[in-house]
């Protein structure tokens, strides 16, 4: 199975080892495109929806993945700790509303779905367990608005019941969904929405990269050796 990571920060792609001395083998569309190890694609595609999916439509179909891996960090609504690994098993889009037309919160228009499946998260769990890796499965709520707390964050999280809120998964499944490629995402915990201290976190959030770096890759060779 070709499985390509996608990420949106150039720093989340910078801590897979040895990231920073690798030359693009190719770019698209603005986007620098990566071979981290045989077989295995990566790119940072940027941050948002709409970057998400154009990355993720060339790797589908340019350079024909069988599986994106959408890695990166992200902002947790519980207390789970700074570091902590979340494979994503339902996703979903918090800004799209066309309620007003007699829609539920949440449809996304052509595909007509509210929640997206990722792609086998139990077994993906195992995967990492078999690697020694703790995570846990969770929903993930994806938006083109960097979350904070507040109303809206409080909106979300009773509405939508995420564990984790970002701003690219989702768009990225929903490109899968299209393509007929499959879909998973990794996420580690850089801050906590409702906390006090959730800027502090953020912008010290190394741990959670590091962590990601150490797992992404191996995690990304075990999907390809599947069938």
């Amino acid at each position: 199975m070709k499985v390509a990571i996608q990420f949106a920060m150039p720093a989340e792609l910078h801590a897979l080892p040895g990231a920073r001395e690798l030359a693009p083998f190719e770019t698209v569309a603005g986007i620098p495109f990566f071979e981290p190890a045989p077989g295995i694609l990566a790119c940072a595609g940027g941050v948002g929806k709409v970057n998400a999916a154009i990355a993720a439509a060339i790797l589908c179909r340019r350079f024909g993945a069988d599986l994106i891996l959408n890695a990166g960090v992200a902002g947790c609504c519980t207390d789970l700790p700074t570091g902590s690994l979340v494979v994503a098993d339902t996703l979903v889009q918090h800004d799209v509303d066309t309620t007003a037309v007699g829609d539920p919160i949440g449809l996304v228009s052509t595909v007509n779905v509210t929640e997206f499946p990722a792609w086998q998260p139990d077994e993906c769990l195992e995967l990492l367990r078999r690697q020694g890796v703790s995570a846990v499965k969770g929903r993930v709520a994806t938006g083109d608005w960097f979350a904070v707390k507040g109303q809206r964050a409080s909106w979300i999280a009773d509405t939508f019941h995420p564990l984790l809120v970002e701003m690219e998964a989702c768009a990225a499944a929903q490109t899968c969904l299209r393509c007929g490629v499959r879909f998973a995402a990794l996420k580690s915990v850089s801050d906590h929405l409702f906390s006090d201290r959730q800027a502090e976190e953020y912008f010290d959030f190394g741990a959670a990269l590091e962590k990601l770096g150490r797992v992404v890759l191996p995690f990304a060779q075990a999907l390809s050796a599947l069938d």
